[in-house]
C-alpha cells in the first residue's frame, strides 16, 4: 500500500485529492495538514511513501519545506502542487529536493500518474509543466534570481512606495548605494524598471 501525505492550507484541494486516492486500492492518505510545521512534522513522525505538497503554505513555503526534508531523508516522493506555471518558479521547486510538479488545475489522472511515476526512481511534471521546462520564450527569465539579503530589503522597500531618499534613510545607507542596489535588482531580473522587478518579485514569491 501506498501511504501518501497531503499538506495543502485548500480543504477544497485536500478534499478532492482524498477522495481520488481512497478511491484507489493500492494507495491510502494517512494524514491531511493546512501548515508547513505540521507537515513537516507529520513527514517525520509517519514515514509516508509520498508527500503531495501544495507550495504556497501560510508558514513555510514549499520549497524551504522540500529543503529540510532532504536533509535527512532522500527517500520519500514529493510532488509539488501549485498554480504558479512559470519556468523559473518550477525549476527553484525541482532543484529544492521535489521529485515532480503539478499544476494544480490538471486532471486528477495525472496526480496518479504522477505518484506512479516518482515511485519508479523517475522525475514527473504535468502536461503543462513539461510544455513550460521545455519551451523558453524570449523576455522569460531561465530561473529565479539570487539576490543578497540587501537587495531584498530595498525590493521590499520599494514595493511599498519608498523612495530613494527614503530607503536610503530607512536602511542607514547612501542614496548613491540604494541606486545601485536597484540597478543590480534591474539586471537580475532582465526588466527595464524597478516596477516590473517588484511584479516579478511578487510573482516569484521573493516578497
Amino acid at each position: 500500500m501506498i501511504k501518501v501525505i497531503i499538506i495543502d492550507d485548500h480543504p477544497i484541494v485536500s478534499d478532492g485529492l482524498k477522495n481520488l486516492l481512497t478511491n484507489r486500492d493500492d494507495m491510502e492518505v494517512i494524514a491531511c495538514y493546512n501548515t508547513g510545521q505540521t507537515g513537516l512534522a507529520g513527514i517525520n513522525n509517519l514515514k509516508p511513501n509520498v508527500v503531495l505538497l501544495d507550495i504556497s503554505l501560510p508558514d513555510i513555503s514549499g520549497v524551504e519545506i522540500c529543503k529540510q526534508v532532504r536533509k535527512t531523508d532522500n527517500q520519500v516522493g514529493i510532488i509539488a502542487l501549485s498554480m504558479h506555471n512559470e519556468r523559473p518558479v518550477i525549476k527553484s521547486v525541482l532543484q529544492s529536493g521535489a521529485n515532480g510538479y503539478v499544476l494544480k488545475n490538471s486532471v486528477g489522472q495525472e496526480i496518479i500518474l504522477a505518484i506512479q511515476t516518482i515511485l519508479s526512481g523517475q522525475k514527473y511534471l504535468c502536461t503543462k509543466s513539461k510544455e513550460i521546462m521545455y519551451s523558453h520564450q524570449k523576455g522569460n527569465l531561465v530561473e529565479i534570481p539570487h539576490i543578497t539579503r540587501r537587495e531584498k530589503e530595498v525590493l521590499e522597500l520599494v514595493g511599498k512606495g519608498l523612495t530613494t531618499g527614503q530607503i536610503a534613510t530607512h536602511l542607514f545607507i547612501s542614496p548613491h548605494t540604494v541606486e545601485s542596489h536597484r540597478k543590480n535588482l534591474i539586471e537580475k531580473f532582465e526588466v527595464a524598471s524597478m516596477s516590473a522587478v517588484v511584479n516579478r518579485a511578487i510573482k516569484y514569491g521573493l516578497i
